[in-house]
């Protein structure tokens, strides 16, 4: 190997270093904030929505391993969230899935990756949501959302939004303790996937079962071009 080869091999790997641990920071900052919202909630969740946008905010305009793009962090000012609504905030049984089903995701950077249906929960007043399980290392809990504002000028992104995720942090509170597993779910704190800012992600999207008919008029909105949302929406 040539010395300009072993340089250049050697600035790879460097690179790569840094980009892992960018993201395990981010990670880590994101289930810190999650802690913290939880912590908050528990007798103020609106204030808890406050902090959360606060620190989603900074997170996107000055985190290394923000998911905006170089030319979107220009003049970014926030994130466009709905006020507090707490008519949106809900803690729910999961019902467990009557028959196994798999979801697999091709995913691009982790391959496919596979999540079995845990079971529904039931939304007043808006309909059914599918609760899934990462089956892969690291497990946790997944629930997108997609509602009838998806792909709307001024609406919600196309391909949906997340609600919980909790291999990444995203978890709003869980609880087992009277033998029955109960989620909360927040529509306040619903969030963009990551391919929502840069189209390199690739990124596991709300399906029929986790699509509600109804708009869901709180939590992150979408400020794309109508046509990248149109196209979104198609997937």
């Amino acid at each position: 190997m040539t010395d300009a080869s072993a340089t250049t091999n050697s600035a790879a790997t460097n690179s790569a270093a840094i980009t892992a641990v960018q993201t395990a920071d981010w990670r880590r900052r994101v289930f810190g904030m999650y802690a913290s919202v939880r912590q908050i909630a528990a007798t103020d969740p609106a204030a808890a929505h406050a902090h959360w946008i606060s620190c989603r905010n900074d997170l996107f305009a000055s985190h290394p391993a923000s998911p905006l793009m170089e030319e979107d962090r220009i003049g970014f000012t926030g994130l466009p969230v709905v006020a507090y609504d707490p008519d949106w905030r809900f803690e729910l049984p999961i019902t467990p899935a009557s028959v196994p089903r798999r979801m697999e995701v091709e995913t691009g950077t982790d391959g496919i990756v596979p999540f079995d249906l845990l079971g529904t929960v039931r939304v007043p007043l808006a309909g059914t949501l599918d609760v899934w399980r990462l089956a892969s290392y690291g497990g946790g809990l997944f629930v997108p959302i997609k509602d009838a504002l998806a792909g709307k000028r001024g609406g919600t992104y196309g391909g949906g939004r997340y609600l919980i995720d909790t291999v990444k942090g995203a978890d709003l509170g869980i609880d087992a303790s009277d033998g029955e597993a109960t989620l909360v779910l927040d529509f306040n704190f619903a969030y963009n996937p990551s391919c929502a800012y840069d189209p390199a992600w690739a990124c596991p999207l709300a399906q029929a079962g986790n699509t509600l008919p109804i708009e869901i008029p709180v939590g992150e909105r979408y400020t794309e071009s109508e046509a990248v949302a149109v196209a979104a929406a198609a997937l």
